[in-house]
C-alpha cells in the first residue's frame, strides 16, 4: 500500500471544476459594484463628514462670540481709564507667565522639588516690583515725600530689588537636588527667558499707557488688523509659503497685509488724534473717558507744513509746493510696517515653541481662541518697539516734573534744597509772579528755620 502524498492532486477525490463564488465577492443590491463600497460605509462617511462640519461650525460660532466679547471688554477697559488698562496688562502678563511655565513644568519632578514652582513666582514678583513700581512713584510723590519710611523705599528701590533677587538666587542654589540638576537649571533658564520676553515688554507697554493711551491702542489695533488682513489676503491670493514653521502663512498674504495695515494706520491715527483722552499723557491715575484733564498736544498731532522736493513740484506742474499734514501719519505708517513685517515673528516664535512641546494651544483660557499667550504673542514685541520708537523719535523730552522732584528730594541736602527754592523764587520774582514784599517774607521764613 503506497503512502499518499497529501499535496498530490491525483490522490484527492475528483471535484467539480465549477466553483461557486463566495458571497463576499458578489455585489449585493446594497453595494456599488464599481467601487466596492457599501451603502452602509457611505452612510458612515457621510455621518463623519457631517459631524466634522458641525464641529467646525460650532467652533466658528464660539470663536465669533468670544471675539465680540473680547472687543466689547477691551473698549470698556479703555474707557475706564489708565489704572484699569494697566491692571489688565498686569493680569495678562501673569497669565502668560503661568501658561509658559506650566508648559515646561513636569508635575512628577515638581513633587520631588517642592519649592520649584514657588521660586518661579518669586522671581516674577521681584521683576514686577523692580520694573513697574517705579512707574507709579511719580503719581504718589506727596505720600512718599511726606513719610520717611516710604522715602527710604523709593531712594533704595534698586538696592532693595537687587537684594530680593539675590535672595531668590541663593535659595535656588540651596534647593539644588542630586539627580535633578539639569531639570532645575532648565527651569531657571526658561523662567528668566519668560521674564525678559513677557514681563519686561509688558513693563514697556505700561509706560506706553502712561505716555498717552494712543501709544497703547494704536499698536494693539495695528497688530489685530494685520492678523485679519494676512488671513484674508492669504486665502485670496496666497500661493507661496512664507516660513516653514507656519505652513499656512504665505508671502502674498504677508505683503498684502502690510499694505492694508499701513492704510489702516493712517486712518486710525486720523481718527484717534481728535480725542484728548487718547493723546494726553497721564497726569493722575483717576482719569477715565468722562473725566480727564486737557493738555497741550504733542507737535506730532498738529498740522505741519512740508516743502515738496523740486522734482515732485515739477511733476505736479508747480501747482503744489507745500503740503500740510500731521506727522503722526508718518509715524503710524512706520508702526504699521513693524506690525506687519516684524511683529508676526513673535507669533512664529510662539508657534515654534508649541510645536517643540507638541501642543496646539498654550491653554484654554479663552474659548475658541486658546490661551492668553496665543492671542498676545505679537503684542509684546509690538509694545516694546512702540515704546522705544516713542522715546527715540516722538517724545518732546525725557524730563518730567516728577523726575526733577525725585532727583532734588533724594539727592540734595536740606541747605541745598533751601538754596534751590530761593533760586526758583528769585526767578518767579523776575517774571512778576511774586512781588518783592512777598519774596522778602518767604526768605525770612526760610532763614529763621
Amino acid at each position: 500500500m503506497t503512502k499518499k502524498d497529501p499535496l498530490s492532486l491525483s490522490n484527492t477525490p475528483a471535484v467539480s471544476t465549477t466553483v461557486s463564488p463566495s458571497l463576499s465577492a458578489v455585489p449585493s443590491n446594497k453595494e456599488d459594484a464599481s467601487t466596492g463600497k457599501s451603502e452602509k460605509d457611505g452612510s458612515n462617511e457621510s455621518k463623519t463628514v457631517s459631524h466634522e462640519h458641525e464641529k467646525k461650525k460650532q467652533a466658528f460660532i464660539t470663536r465669533t462670540i468670544w471675539s465680540l466679547v473680547m472687543i466689547v471688554f477691551f473698549f470698556a477697559m479703555l474707557a475706564s481709564g489708565h489704572v484699569a488698562i494697566i491692571l489688565l496688562v498686569l493680569l495678562f502678563q501673569i497669565l502668560t507667565f503661568k501658561e509658559i511655565i506650566a508648559l515646561t513644568s513636569e508635575p512628577a519632578r515638581d513633587k520631588k522639588i517642592p519649592y520649584n514652582r514657588s521660586l518661579n513666582w518669586y522671581f516674577l514678583l521681584c521683576t514686577v516690583y523692580y520694573l513697574d513700581s517705579q512707574s507709579f512713584f511719580n503719581f504718589f510723590e506727596d505720600s512718599f515725600y511726606s513719610n520717611k519710611y516710604l522715602s527710604a523705599l523709593v531712594i533704595n528701590h534698586k538696592f532693595i530689588s537687587y537684594t530680593l533677587y539675590i535672595a531668590g538666587f541663593i535659595f535656588f542654589v540651596w534647593t539644588l537636588k542630586k539627580g535633578y540638576y539639569k531639570f532645575q537649571f532648565a527651569q531657571l533658564c526658561i523662567t528668566h527667558m519668560t521674564l525678559i520676553l513677557v514681563v519686561f515688554q509688558s513693563h514697556l507697554i505700561i509706560d506706553n499707557i502712561l505716555n498717552g493711551l494712543i501709544w497703547f491702542f494704536l499698536p494693539c489695533a495695528l497688530v489685530i488688523v494685520n492678523d485679519i488682513f494676512a488671513y484674508l489676503c492669504g486665502i485670496t491670493f496666497g500661493k507661496t509659503q512664507l516660513i516653514e514653521i507656519s505652513p499656512k502663512k504665505t508671502v502674498e498674504g504677508f505683503v498684502g497685509a502690510w499694505i492694508c495695515t499701513g492704510l489702516a494706520g493712517v486712518i486710525f491715527s486720523h481718527l484717534l488724534v481728535k480725542s484728548d483722552y487718547l493723546v494726553c499723557p497721564a497726569v493722575n491715575l483717576s482719569t477715565h473717558l468722562y473725566d480727564f484733564p486737557p493738555c497741550e498736544h504733542n507737535p506730532v498731532f498738529l498740522d505741519q507744513d512740508y516743502q515738496l522736493p523740486q522734482n515732485i513740484i515739477d511733476l505736479l506742474g508747480g501747482s503744489i509746493e507745500i503740503i500740510t499734514i500731521k506727522p503722526i501719519y508718518f509715524h503710524a505708517a512706520i508702526l504699521a510696517t513693524f506690525a506687519s513685517l516684524i511683529a508676526p515673528f513673535g507669533g512664529f516664535f510662539a508657534s515654534g515653541l508649541k510645536r517643540a512641546f507638541g501642543i496646539k494651544d498654550f491653554g484654554d483660557t479663552i474659548p475658541g481662541h486658546g490661551g492668553i499667550t496665543d492671542r498676545l504673542d505679537c503684542q509684546f514685541l509690538m509694545g516694546s518697539f512702540s515704546y522705544l520708537y516713542y522715546q527715540s523719535f516722538i517724545s518732546p523730552n525725557n524730563v518730567s516734573i516728577g523726575k526733577i522732584l525725585q532727583l532734588a528730594v533724594f539727592n540734595l541736602s536740606v541747605p541745598q534744597l533751601i538754596q534751590l527754592i530761593k533760586s526758583l523764587l528769585r526767578f518767579l520774582n523776575t517774571q512778576d509772579v511774586i512781588d518783592n514784599d512777598k519774596l522778602r517774607v518767604i526768605f525770612d521764613l526760610l532763614d529763621t528755620n
